[in-house]
Formats: C-alpha cells, sequence, structure tokens
C-alpha cells in the first residue's frame, strides 16, 4: 500500500473512530431513558416471586412504573422530533444530469480514479466554495418523479442511495478552466468514501437531527403548553449537542484528512495553480457583489449574469495587478462553464439565488424586481440610481425651505440644479463649528443622532440635510414594506419582512425558510454620512451628464462610474467630502470648472 494509501486509511480510521464515540452518546442516552422502565421491571419482578412485598414496594412499584411511561413518552417524543425533524440545507441551483452531462462525466471519471463513490447529484451555490451535502431526508421534497431524482442523478453507475450532493461553487465554473476545476473538486469528491462509511453516515444523521430539533423548538408562534415541550426538546437536543460537538468536530476533520489524502494522487501539480484561482475568484466575487451587484439590487434590479461578470472582473484584476499578469493567458483554455449545456440560463438561475442569499429579493421576477443585463447597466441602473437619489435630496432640500438660488433678485432656474446643493452646503461660519452627522438608526421608521456609530464629523447645514434624507429614505423603506413590495428606496431588505420574504419560495424551493433571507446580508444600511455623501455625488453626476456631455459607467472592480470625456471621475469623493464635513465647495468647485459642468443649469430627475 503506498504511503497516500496508508495516509487516507488513518484518517478515515480516525473520523470512525470518533464515529462510534457519537453513537456511544446516543446509546448512553437511550439507556437512560431506559433506566426508570428496567427499575419497573426488576420491581414487578420482585413482587410476582413475593419478594417485594408490602404497602412501600406497592407504592413504589406505581411511582416508579408512572415516572417510567412518562420518561418513555417524552423519549418517543424527542426521538420523533429528531428523526423527522427537517435538516437544514444549503439554497442551490439543482443541475440535472441532461443539462450537463459532460460535467457529470467528469465528476463520474474522477469518482473512478479516486476509487469512491460518485455524488448522486450535482447543484451549484453562488459562492466561492465547494462542499457535499447529505438531502437524504425525506423532509427535503416531495417524492422524486418517475426517471430519476429531482436534483438530477449521476444514473446507475456506482450510484448508493446515501451518496451525498456534490455543491460547486458557480464562480468556480466560469472563471475556471476544466482541468482546474477537476483539480479543485478532487479532494470534495474524495470525500464520498468516508461518507458511504455506516457508522460515519450513522453518526452524520444524528448531529443533523439534533441540530433540526433545536431549530424546529426554536420556531415562533405556538402556544404556552407547546412553547414548554418545546423547550424540553431542546433543552435534552442541546444537551446531546454539547457531548457530541468535540467527536463530530474531530470526525469531520479526519474524514477532510482522509479525502485530502486520497486525493493527492490526482492532478496534484495542477492543484496548485489551481488553488492560486480560487483565491482570485473570491477576491473578485467579493467586489462584484458588493460594487455592482448591490446598487443594481438596490434599484429593483438584479444582473441576470453575475457568474460571467466575474469573468470580466477577473480579467480587469488580472490587468490592474502586476501578480495576475500570467492569468489573463489562461482564457485561451476551455472554460469549464462549457461542461454546461445552457450556461446562460444557469448563470440566471444563480444570479437570481444570489439576490435572494445576499439582498432578500423575491424569488421570481417581477415588474418591481426585473433582470438587466450588462449592457443596459448603466443607463438601467447607475443613470437611474444617481437621479433617484438627485430627486431625493431636492425633496428633503424643499421639505427644509431652501430656496433655490441665494439671490432673491435672480430668477428662478425652472429646475433642480446643482448650484442650489453647493450653496446651501457651503458653511458661512468658521471651519470648526461643527457637528456629529446622525447615524441611520436598525429600526426603518425612526431616526436619531449616533455620534458613536458615525465619528466623521460635518457642519449644521449637512447634518440637518442627512438627517432629513435618512429619515426620507426609512420612511420610503418602511412604506414599501408595508405594501409588501420590493422599491428602489430599501438599502437591503431585513429579515422576516415582507420584502425580504418575496413572492415565497414557490414550488421549486422546498428546502430553506425564506422567512431568514438575506441569509448573508453584505453590507449594513449607510450611515447618514454617507447617504449623503452618495446623493451629493449623484446630482454632481446628473448635472455632468446633463450640462458636460458626461456618461454613466460601469467599472467591473468598483461598481457605477462617471465617465468624463471617456475616462473614469476618480477623484469626486474627496471633494464632496471636503463640502460636506468642512463646508468647503472650493475642491468640488474648481473640478465642475474644470470638467466643463454648470452648475446653474438644471437637470433632468426621476
Amino acid at each position: 500500500m503506498t504511503s497516500t494509501g496508508i495516509g487516507a486509511e488513518a484518517g478515515a480510521q480516525a473520523a470512525r473512530t470518533r464515529a462510534l464515540a457519537v453513537l456511544r452518546i446516543r446509546g448512553r442516552a437511550l439507556a437512560v431513558a431506559l433506566l426508570p422502565a428496567a427499575a419497573t421491571v426488576i420491581l414487578l419482578t420482585g413482587g410476582s416471586t413475593g419478594h417485594f412485598v408490602g404497602r412501600g414496594w406497592d407504592a413504589a412499584r406505581w411511582i416508579v412504573g408512572a415516572l417510567a411511561v412518562l420518561v418513555l413518552l417524552a423519549a418517543a417524543g424527542i426521538a420523533l422530533v429528531v428523526a423527522r425533524a427537517r435538516p437544514a440545507v444549503s439554497p442551490t441551483v439543482p443541475i440535472p444530469e441532461d443539462s450537463a452531462p459532460d460535467l457529470y462525466r467528469m465528476v463520474r471519471d474522477l469518482a473512478d480514479r479516486l476509487d469512491v463513490p460518485a455524488p448522486s447529484a450535482i447543484a451549484l451555490t453562488p459562492d466561492c466554495d465547494s462542499w457535499l451535502e447529505d438531502r437524504t431526508h425525506p423532509a427535503h421534497g416531495p417524492p422524486a418523479p418517475q426517471g430519476g431524482d429531482e436534483l438530477g442523478t449521476l444514473g446507475p453507475h456506482r450510484r448508493t442511495p446515501a451518496a451525498p450532493v456534490l455543491v460547486i461553487g458557480s464562480p468556480f465554473l466560469w472563471w475556471m478552466r476544466v482541468g482546474e476545476l477537476r483539480a479543485v473538486l478532487a479532494p470534495v469528491v474524495a470525500g464520498t468514501g468516508p461518507s458511504a462509511q455506516p457508522d460515519i453516515a450513522a453518526a452524520r444523521r444524528f448531529v443533523r437531527g439534533l441540530d433540526a430539533a433545536v431549530a424546529v423548538s426554536a420556531a415562533p408562534a405556538r402556544c404556552p403548553a407547546t412553547r414548554l415541550v418545546c423547550a424540553g426538546v431542546a433543552w435534552v437536543a442541546r444537551l446531546l449537542l454539547r457531548g457530541c460537538r468535540e467527536h463530530a468536530a474531530l470526525m469531520e476533520r479526519g474524514v477532510a484528512a482522509a479525502a485530502a489524502e486520497r486525493a493527492q494522487a490526482v492532478d496534484y501539480g495542477l492543484r496548485i495553480v489551481a488553488q492560486e484561482q480560487v483565491g482570485l475568484a473570491y477576491a473578485g466575487w467579493d467586489r462584484l457583489l458588493t460594487r455592482v451587484a448591490l446598487p443594481a439590487w438596490r434599484m429593483g434590479r438584479w444582473p441576470s449574469r453575475l457568474d460571467a461578470g466575474v469573468v470580466a472582473a477577473l480579467t480587469e484584476l488580472s490587468r490592474r495587478d502586476r501578480l495576475a499578469e500570467g492569468f489573463a493567458s489562461r482564457l485561451g483554455e476551455r472554460p469549464a462553464c462549457d461542461l454546461l449545456e445552457e450556461p446562460g440560463l444557469v448563470d440566471e438561475a444563480a444570479s437570481l439565488l444570489a439576490a435572494r442569499l445576499f439582498h432578500g429579493g423575491p424569488a421570481e421576477p417581477g415588474p418591481a424586481w426585473s433582470p438587466v443585463a450588462w449592457q443596459e447597466y448603466p443607463d438601467e441602473v447607475v443613470d437611474r440610481t444617481w437621479r433617484t437619489e438627485a430627486a431625493r435630496l431636492h425633496r428633503v432640500l424643499d421639505a427644509l425651505g431652501v430656496r433655490a438660488t441665494l439671490d432673491p433678485a435672480a430668477p428662478d432656474p425652472g429646475g433642480p440644479t446643482l448650484a442650489r446643493v453647493l450653496d446651501h452646503l457651503t458653511d458661512p461660519a468658521a471651519p470648526g463649528r461643527r457637528r456629529c452627522l446622525p447615524a441611520y438608526d436598525e429600526d426603518p421608521r425612526t431616526s436619531g443622532y449616533d455620534e458613536e456609530a458615525d465619528e466623521p464629523t460635518g457642519t449644521e447645514r449637512s447634518a440637518a440635510l442627512a438627517a432629513g434624507l435618512t429619515a426620507a429614505l426609512a420612511r420610503e423603506e418602511h412604506e414599501g414594506a408595508h405594501e409588501g413590495t420590493h422599491t428602489g428606496a430599501t438599502d437591503t431588505a431585513r429579515p422576516g419582512s415582507p420584502a425580504a420574504a418575496g413572492q415565497g419560495g414557490g414550488p421549486g424551493s422546498p428546502l430553506w425558510d425564506d422567512g431568514a433571507l438575506p441569509l448573508f446580508p453584505l453590507q449594513p444600511p449607510r450611515t447618514a454620512r454617507e447617504l449623503l455623501a452618495d446623493h451629493v455625488k449623484a446630482m454632481v453626476c446628473c448635472a455632468a451628464v446633463d450640462t458636460a456631455g458626461a456618461t454613466p459607467g460601469l467599472d467591473w472592480l468598483d461598481g457605477p462610474a462617471l465617465l468624463v470625456d471617456g475616462e473614469r471621475a476618480a477623484d469626486l469623493t474627496p471633494r464632496v467630502l471636503s463640502l460636506i464635513e468642512e463646508g468647503d465647495p472650493a475642491p468640488l468647485r474648481a473640478w465642475l470648472v474644470e470638467s466643463g459642468i454648470r452648475p446653474e443649469k438644471p437637470v433632468r430627475l426621476v
């Protein structure tokens, strides 16, 4: 036996030892539940043989017998909850075999090389990770349709009923080459070997059942009696979980070690290069979500080709980063997304799921939640965002009673102007006269001052304007949530709100709870300082587009961008901050003159 085989066997044996420890805890719990019943049998046997006679023994038989019945009923109830509770399952996009035969063939060949059972199905997750997931619990979905599993299976080849599902990060398919994806998936697929071991599988089912029982017991909206029973079930489940925690962690560590050792013989040299691509993909995916996708989600639009966008983002990162110069040459090789029959449809499904997980959007497209293509992004998202925020800024100025011009003798410009914003935020007092801007409160119906949450300072006028914007945005978000719609006013949908739940999971998503969306919010709500800066920048951009011929653009790594004479205006933010924090318009006015932007001209709003 080779050293790799010995190492894999040692890891599997260590995992099995820990699995047996978990099962022993289960056995001890059963023994404790049966102990009163055993005592009752002893007392009854002693009475029938004439050894335990008298009133005291009769009372003991009744008391212990009643206790045994109660304990057995409680144990049966807890066991039933543990067995029937639905374990948590990751939200994914199922990939049937007929939609990706080449991908299934690659995974099947990889399993053959590793000499392990093949996964029962393949699914995609909108994240940079891959893992095996057990979905054999009956509560995970409706009965499989005739002719195959609803998730798609690998067919009769080495299929076992308990084989886990292989979950692949969708950005990997679009950025990695076929060989790199196979190298990254090798240690993951190798984990099906230990997963098929009966003791490990039983220990995992027990731990998952306990975890699901705790979740079921914590569900709200129950009567007091039911809550009391659920509290007892949760207490027992947590007690057992505490006893299993260390053994379960070491068991999974042993499984991972065994899988890694087994995969050493498959594409070892290529795996080193592939791991570099994993880190690069994660960096590009994170920036694409936070800088590019999030502004669109806030407007009620979701980019329908996020995975294709990550290729553009990473290509741009490779162009900018000297350490990544060699990575662009890989684009001539076959991408792993070619293993899919219809990569566009899969990308669209993964993009919609990403919007749900990271922002809490609805499950289906609609009038207030429509897809947007990348070529439409500058006009449909960037320009629309600017004009929406500029309109909100002027509504707040109207509410504050700010005049259109400082000169009473000057004619009305006939529309909203950037000059109105500049004149209002210019501080006529001493530069040191400032106050803290109000931070955005977590309750969408309230707003207030929080000096610790928002350290940067601003002038009196900027503080008042920021407070008005915070209240206006909170009011729009609250009205949108009350109407059950996804509006452009929301910064991020809150778990449990109608905007977070969307339109429900639908028939195709029985595996997870929509009420917990977003599961992974990307950013907290913007502070008052950030809101004011964004709204002022939006007004500047509207003026640049309408009076200087500038255009909205998309930077793959930094999101919405203003293009002046074809060049990105990258020095706008510090000039805006100088205006709102110090009341000094000089840097921004100098930039406006240099760029040919006329702040006194009215701009178009929405």
